[in-house]
């Protein structure tokens, strides 16, 4: 991912970062769990099960930096008078996101 493209940040509280995190830690678990289903000859069906759970995982937490960004980045930039950019952004993120 290139962030000189973005060079936008946000402050996210401790228990939301934290949160986020185990989210992603417990999809690696999972991935790694898939490699290791693949190298043991696992049933086809079964290593697509655990694909679908990993993909709405990442649509969950998708969902919730959608969330916050709507709430905080977006709603701050209305205040500020940014509100046109920042909808405009929102839309082309749900566009990739929906895709």
């Amino acid at each position: 991912m290139d962030n000189s493209l973005n060079s936008k940040f946000t402050h996210r509280s401790d228990s939301n970062k934290s949160q986020l995190i185990n989210r992603l830690k417990r999809i690696e678990g999972q991935v790694r769990g898939i490699q290791k289903m693949v190298d043991d000859d696992r049933y086809c069906v079964d290593i697509l099960t655990q694909i679908s759970a990993i993909n709405a995982s990442l649509k969950q937490v998708g969902f919730r930096l959608l969330e916050d960004h709507t709430h905080h980045c977006v709603a701050d930039a209305i205040k500020e008078g940014d509100g046109q950019e920042a909808i405009g952004e929102l839309l082309q993120v749900f566009e990739r996101f929906a895709k």
